[in-house]
């Protein structure tokens, strides 16, 4: 019960985040620019290359 006013504080704060940032959100996805052919690939090659990097950090323990 000591730190009922920092909780209290905590979801306020997170309520104006959310308040604030949503409107914002919908506009960015909604105007944002869209995917295109390359674009998956672009993506998928890094999270690849990080993923095979992990599993040989794993082997080599």
């Amino acid at each position: 019960m000591d730190n009922i006013w920092l909780q209290i504080a905590m979801a306020v704060t997170i309520g104006m985040m959310l308040f604030f940032l949503f409107p914002r959100a919908m506009h960015w996805m909604k105007n944002g620019p869209k995917a295109e052919q390359g674009d998956w690939m672009a993506a998928v090659i890094p999270l690849l290359a990080v993923v095979a990097f992990v599993i040989l950090l794993v082997m080599l323990v």
